[in-house]
């Protein structure tokens, strides 16, 4: 009894020694695990203030929670209310954050597949770690197992002594504990790929949910240009009006061919502008999650300022855009997948203890004891499967850091091209607010009521909100480059 008690106490001595230096080996990757303080907020809408100045610092060379504020995303917390007219007063921001709320499934696939990824690295590492079983054996034999033992006896005669060494009643329980050497070698590159994956996976988080808030940016500004051509176009109906009303009240009875061909142009203008309006505004209430039929009161936004240099877009494209990124974790993961190959030519080595009581074995096993041992198996010859497993994984890594330089140099050009088109459409929309606020000092010596005056000021409107949504589709393209959703 003395001596099982102190088999015991050996197996367990040996679990918790192989227990503690298994922590030691998965410190490295335990080092890059999120924070659990730090969870990632839910990516919604783009961010627009005054001035809107780009602050990116989104890396993945290691798990890191994302911070979606510095990427221009916000949490969706407006809660959209009608005014005492019925109508929503809506900015561009607000519309932005309630679609947003409205596309929250979004919101939530980005999550999941960010903690699908985390899970699954989690799961990987736990490999490090001893791997404890327990089985328990029940069996009754029909027929007695017993074997004969035979002996000569001394007047020449055959003695037939049976001896119980194997019980008709079995019953076992073991507890095994084994201990991976040389595969760690290998998990640490199977964490590798795994740490990949969820790199990628936060890099394209937030890409769906910003989408959604530049397809409300669009369909926001395309409705005020659409008013602003609505409102035009109707000031141009009450100035052929007012001819048309010239010419009766100067004793002219029959209204002129040019003239009916004027009012009804106009008037086919106005109806068609009306429809492009609901149809906008139906659009918008539909992303927004407002029932149909919603009036919409848009509030124009803020002029946009941004302060960014080409040199600063080309230094955080090569950081933070998610193809960057991609082609990157996909690189590493590809030089992890050789080195998993070239471990096949290393044998499998592993530490295994544990205790058994069983009661099947009598004479030759005791009833309790525990063990402790070695196990290792190595491949001799597989007729050049490991060879040539390890020279395809070889050209797979070779392609994906080519892959890494080719999009690189074309986000490269993509950055440059894009650049020159943000300066480009900055002048023409600086210029466009110049010519309204000028035309907004010439109006004081006009009347208030002027169709000609209301009918120009608003062609320049909506000329400078077209200018305006082209230089925000620049901007927001060029921060899409630079990972900025």
């Amino acid at each position: 009894m003395i001596r099982h008690n102190y088999a015991w106490r050996r197996s367990a001595a040996l679990l918790m020694g192989l227990f503690s230096a298994c922590l030691g080996a998965s410190a490295q990757d335990a080092a890059d695990k999120t924070p659990q303080g730090m969870q990632t907020p839910l990516p919604v809408a783009a961010r627009t203030s005054t001035p809107n100045k780009l602050d990116l610092s989104f890396r993945t060379n290691s798990i890191k929670t994302v911070d979606f504020s510095v990427r221009g995303i916000v949490l969706a917390t407006a809660t959209l209310t009608p005014g005492p007219d019925g109508a929503y007063r809506l900015t561009l921001n607000e519309a932005q954050q309630a679609a947003a709320a409205a596309s929250n499934p979004l919101v939530r696939l980005g999550q999941l597949q960010v903690e699908a990824a985390k899970q699954h690295r989690l799961g990987v590492q736990a490999s490090y770690f001893p791997n404890l079983s327990t089985s328990f054996v029940d069996l009754h034999i029909n027929k007695h197992p017993g074997d004969v033992l035979t002996q000569q006896g001394p007047l020449g005669n055959t003695i037939l002594v049976p001896v119980n060494i194997i019980n008709k009643d079995q019953n076992m329980v073991n507890l095994l504990g084994v201990q991976p050497i040389t595969p760690l070698i290998t998990i640490h590159q199977v964490v590798k790929i795994a740490r990949a994956d969820e790199n990628i996976a936060r890099a394209k988080a937030g890409m769906q949910v910003a989408e959604t808030a530049r397809r409300v940016e669009k369909n926001f500004f395309d409705l005020l240009v659409a008013q602003r051509e609505l409102t035009s176009s109707k000031a141009d109906a009450k100035k052929i009006q007012a001819k048309w009303l010239t010419a009766s009240n100067s004793g002219t009875p029959i209204v002129s061919t040019e003239q009916e061909t004027d009012m009804i142009s106009v008037e086919k203008e106005v109806i068609g502008l009306a429809s492009k309006v609901e149809e906008l505004t139906a659009s918008l209430n539909e992303m927004l999650g407002l029932p149909e039929g919603t009036r919409l009161e848009l509030v124009p936004p803020d002029p946009l300022v941004e302060h960014i240099s080409l040199t600063e877009v080309a230094d955080k494209a090569m950081e933070a855009n998610a193809e960057v990124i991609e082609a990157e974790q996909t690189a590493i993961k590809a030089h992890a997948a050789a080195n998993i190959s070239k471990m096949e030519y290393v044998p499998t080595v592993a530490v295994l203890g544990g205790y058994t009581f069983q009661k099947s074995v009598n004479l030759v096993l005791p009833r309790s004891f525990g063990y402790i041992g070695v196990s290792a198996s190595w491949t001799i010859f597989d007729f050049g499967k490991r060879e040539h497993g390890v020279k395809e994984s070889k050209a797979n890594a070779e392609a994906a850091d080519l892959g890494v330089q080719l999009v690189k140099a074309k986000v490269s050009a993509a950055v440059k091209s894009s650049y020159l088109e943000l300066e480009r459409s900055r002048q023409l929309y600086q210029l466009a607010r110049r010519m309204v606020s000028a035309t907004q000092v010439v109006e004081a010596s006009y009347k208030r009521d002027d169709p000609e005056v209301e009918s120009a000021r608003a062609k320049m409107e909506a000329d400078m909100f077209r200018a305006e949504l082209e230089y925000r589709e620049a901007y927001a393209k060029l921060k899409a480059l630079m990972g900025a959703q």
